[in-house]
């Protein structure tokens, strides 16, 4: 059997078509291979971040675990009057059971003033800030109104009338016994029974107290120093409640339900004021309990550690970062007919993708906005000098830096005006594309 060798004309033919199509859209793969290129080099900043976190899960473990060892948050409750009363019922067969409860008062009005004295405490090199306090909360409880709460004159039990405090971390934020001036005398904390009241945990003293009494104003005062991590609150448990607060911590941010009414902050250190009208409870209540945190207010004593934050915000456009650089290398080597290889664009790929490890660690040990402005200048230098080396042309160099310090300083602003930021990146991209088509059109595609 004769078989037909192909018509040389015609394989020339197919040849010069393919060659063709080639040259039509040369740049257009070349585009797309970068562009791929970009998106790997982009995958490892996902490890990166694992990492940020896991930074960030260490430095919370520090703090846990230096607060465990010394104390940690502190609320402190204004006291509350309880006064115990006997409530009769009558079963089935008629027999009569009586059975003790709790009736709750609250102070008329409360004076809470406070100094606190931070400490830093180290863990490597995650700190903590702990503190030491001189508190004084002083108060008075007008008329009680028992019988607001149906209870009978004869079945309230004066004479077991206590009054109740409570300390969140008090086994270790208390090195001394407390004593209350209850009217002309003095009476000390001590731990309560089990199941003695409905405020779990808190220190009882035994007052005087009787029918004649409940109908005057009785005043209480108490003095006591108090170890603590990082955060102080106050639970203003009083009709009306005032709460002065000092200290030599000039960077504090104010937490709770209600911000201070007057401040005044410096680098020596701060003091706050609250006034806190009750209306949130009951000023007498009985046999059971409210949520004392929900009138709780302070100041935290932190240091603001947003380093991990921001190093998490920024690696989130690293690859915004790579394509704009990747892309004014194209433009280059297109325009000015100075070929770059692949690989000299993955090395130059991992030198910005190494710019966020470089970050996170001169983070840790400085501030973020010099560790951002070391690690840009550094990454800036190694790639300007990289390129300027291969295309040999210092005029080059010069742009490419103009570029990277564009980009980050584009993006350095965008973490700082975190309310900002989507305005910010929109505005940012549609200056980035209408650059790259602007220098585009200069671009032969055929």
């Amino acid at each position: 059997m004769e078989t037909q060798s192909p018509n040389p004309t015609e394989a020339g033919s197919a040849g010069t078509i393919i060659q063709s199509i080639w040259d039509k859209g040369q740049l257009f793969m070349i585009a797309v291979i970068i562009f791929v290129m970009a998106i790997f080099l982009w995958l490892p900043t996902t490890l990166i971040m694992n990492m940020v976190r896991e930074r960030e899960s260490r430095q919370k473990e520090a703090i846990t675990d230096i607060s465990s060892k010394w104390a940690s948050n502190q609320t402190v409750m204004a006291p509350v009057l309880m006064v115990p009363y006997t409530e009769s019922s009558k079963d089935e067969k008629g027999n009569i059971t009586t059975i003790k409860r709790n009736a709750y008062f609250l102070a008329g009005n409360a004076s809470i003033k406070a100094s606190v004295f931070p400490e830093k405490r180290y863990r490597g090199i995650y700190q903590v800030i702990v503190y030491r306090s001189d508190i004084s909360i002083s108060g008075s409880f007008g008329s009680l109104a028992y019988d607001e709460l149906k209870i009978p004159a004869a079945s309230m039990l004066w004479e077991e009338a206590t009054l109740l405090f409570k300390v969140t971390d008090q086994l270790k934020g208390i090195n001394e016994d407390i004593t209350v001036q209850w009217n002309d005398s003095s009476h000390s904390f001590l731990p309560q029974p089990l199941g003695a009241s409905h405020f779990t945990d808190a220190l009882m003293a035994a007052v005087p107290m009787s029918i004649e009494k409940a109908g005057l104003d009785n005043k209480f005062r108490l003095k006591f120093s108090l170890n603590g991590s990082e955060q102080l609150l106050f639970a203003a448990l009083a009709r009306d409640t005032k709460i002065e607060m000092s200290s030599s911590w000039g960077s504090p941010s104010f937490s709770g339900i209600k911000l201070p009414d007057t401040r005044e902050i410096s680098d020596s250190g701060f003091t706050a004021r609250w006034r806190y009208l009750n209306r949130s409870m009951p000023l007498v209540w009985k046999d059971t309990v409210y949520p004392t945190e929900q009138s709780a207010m302070g100041a935290d004593l932190v240091i603001a550690v947003d380093s991990y934050d921001k190093t998490l915000r920024s690696v989130k456009y690293a690859l915004l970062c790579i394509i704009l650089t990747f892309a004014s290398f194209f433009l280059i080597e297109t325009i000015y007919r100075r070929p770059l290889h692949l690989l000299q664009y993955g090395l130059a790929g991992l030198a910005l993708v190494l710019f966020y490890t470089l970050l996170l660690s001169l983070s840790e040990y400085t501030s973020f906005n010099l560790a951002y402005l070391i690690a840009g200048i550094s990454t800036i230098t190694l790639v300007a000098w990289y390129v300027g080396s291969i295309m040999r042309s210092g005029k080059l160099a010069a742009f490419i830096s103009l570029v990277l310090g564009v980009v980050y300083a584009y993006i350095f602003s965008i973490i700082q005006l975190q309310d900002y930021s989507l305005l910010m990146g929109s505005i940012g991209l549609f200056v980035a594309l209408a650059i790259i088509m602007y220098f585009s059109r200069k671009l032969q595609w055929s």
